[in-house]
């Protein structure tokens, strides 16, 4: 984790009206028709997995080449199932999931300089959220981008909250700092549905849902995705859950992380993934002491 960054704790709040551009401008660039580079705008994609951009953007990719990517974790759980489940070791696993996702960028033209890899183990960013938000907070100043696209909090995987998480409280405390902060954009992701696993549609926000952009992938771009999610083989049998006729993107709300994302049970408890939504919601309530905010972010 990165260390050094020093966030005054007076108060001096900027609203999100005084952010330098519009999602829906940037989400109507971003889905318009075609393939060209989005224009010079600075975007950092923040995500917790390797694949992860791919599920939520992988029509979108060869749009986002000039992107900075950041990824929380490096896709190896700890205990090592699921590099047994491949027959290696967690460290060759996690080399793996690396070749993994730089096979899939370089079909987008997103080359290794691109990408920033915190190094938090799978299944643990959670337990890690005010250095997480300190960090992604010094990737905010150093690189200073108008639009951050990240997961939304929806209790799918514990890594997606925390990533969103601290996102999200970098952006408070930059914003508290009287910084510039990004737009923070939203691509769907998973998390449980009425019938079990729902993916590709969001969790309902009022506010949230009346911004909405989507894209429906025609066949070309199907195949596309098809083939970038093929580069993921060692999550074959979690990607091909994922539907790939539509992508759907939002203006970011605010989320209270000390609350549930939607009533019942959560998608990660149904995992052994190491944690429950109440452990997670205590989690971020201490980050948020720990950080001196509060409400919602």
């Amino acid at each position: 984790m990165g260390r050094g960054l020093s966030i005054p704790r007076e108060e001096h709040r900027r609203s999100r009206a005084a952010e330098r551009i519009s999602p829906m401008q940037w989400l109507d660039a971003l889905c318009a028709g075609g393939v060209p580079a989005l224009p010079a705008t600075p975007v950092l994609v923040v995500v917790a997995h390797p694949d992860d951009e791919t599920v939520g953007a992988g029509s979108r990719l060869p749009r986002l080449r000039h992107a900075t990517f950041i990824y929380v974790t490096d896709g190896a759980p700890l205990d090592g199932r699921d590099a047994a489940h491949h027959r290696l070791t967690v460290d060759a696993y996690r080399e793996l999931r690396l070749r993994e996702r730089a096979a899939a960028l370089s079909r987008c033209g997103i080359a290794e300089s691109q990408i920033i890899d915190i190094g938090c183990p799978d299944q643990q960013a959670a337990r890690r959220l005010p250095q997480l938000a300190i960090e992604i907070a010094r990737w905010l100043k150093r690189r200073r981008p108008d639009v951050l696209l990240t997961h939304p909090y929806e209790g799918g995987h514990p890594d997606h909250d925390a990533t969103a998480f601290a996102v999200h409280a970098a952006a408070a405390l930059l914003r508290r700092q009287g910084e510039p902060v990004p737009a923070v954009v939203e691509m769907t992701s998973y998390h449980r549905g009425p019938s079990g696993l729902q993916t590709c549609v969001f969790l309902p926000d009022a506010v949230a849902d009346r911004e909405q952009a989507a894209v429906v992938l025609d066949p070309q771009q199907r195949a596309f995705k098809r083939s970038l999610l093929d580069c993921y083989a060692t999550q074959r049998d979690t990607l091909d859950q994922f539907a790939l006729d539509v992508e759907r993107f939002r203006p970011a709300p605010a989320y209270d992380f000390r609350a549930e994302p939607h009533p019942g049970p959560l998608f990660y408890e149904q995992h052994a993934w190491g944690l429950s939504g109440a452990q997670f919601r205590e989690l971020a309530a201490q980050a948020m002491t720990q950080l001196g905010l509060e409400g919602e972010l």
